[in-house]
């Protein structure tokens, strides 16, 4: 089995956006599993054992949380009545449909139910987001083409009363 470094980054990435918990792959002179229950520390997710001495491959450092984390949770903090718009998916975000258009939404613009506030990009799939509600963008919390992780908080709405 051939498997180059990019091959093996694209098999940890896509399996890092699915629910499979453990995948080994395996034949006379090569076993990989790459494992992640969340319990595992990101240094023990991928382990390699050969049947036949090979070169180790070190796994890559996981991604650095984002530093607008913190200040989401601050901001939400203050203003509880602030609602999160959040990635329901590992992936790319982007502001708009494409580089050389304009954005889908800025900082003070309202939006209503349904209106797509950001596409994210999974395994080469262009996902829209829409809002879930009404109100108006506070704070756009991720910059364009920044990777992103299920559950981050990506946009705060203040809803209309």
């Amino acid at each position: 089995m051939n498997l180059s470094f990019n091959e093996l980054r694209e098999l940890v990435a896509a399996l890092n956006q699915t629910d499979i918990a453990e995948l080994k792959l395996k034949n006379s002179e090569f076993e990989l599993t790459l494992r992640k229950p969340s319990a595992l520390r990101a240094d023990k997710m991928l382990s390699t054992t050969p049947a036949v001495p090979a070169p180790a491959i070190a796994p890559s450092a996981p991604a650095p949380l984002s530093p607008t984390e913190p200040a989401a949770t601050a901001a939400s903090a203050i203003d509880p009545t602030l609602v999160a718009i959040k990635s329901p998916m590992v992936g790319t975000f982007y502001r708009s449909p494409t580089p050389d258009e304009a954005s889908f939404v800025e900082v003070g613009d309202r939006i209503q139910t349904g209106q797509t506030v950001c596409i994210i990009e999974a395994m080469k799939l262009m996902n829209e987001l829409e809002a879930e509600v009404s109100g108006e963008v506070v704070d756009i919390l991720v910059e364009n083409a920044e990777p992103i992780e299920f559950g981050q908080p990506l946009m705060r709405i203040r809803p209309l009363k």
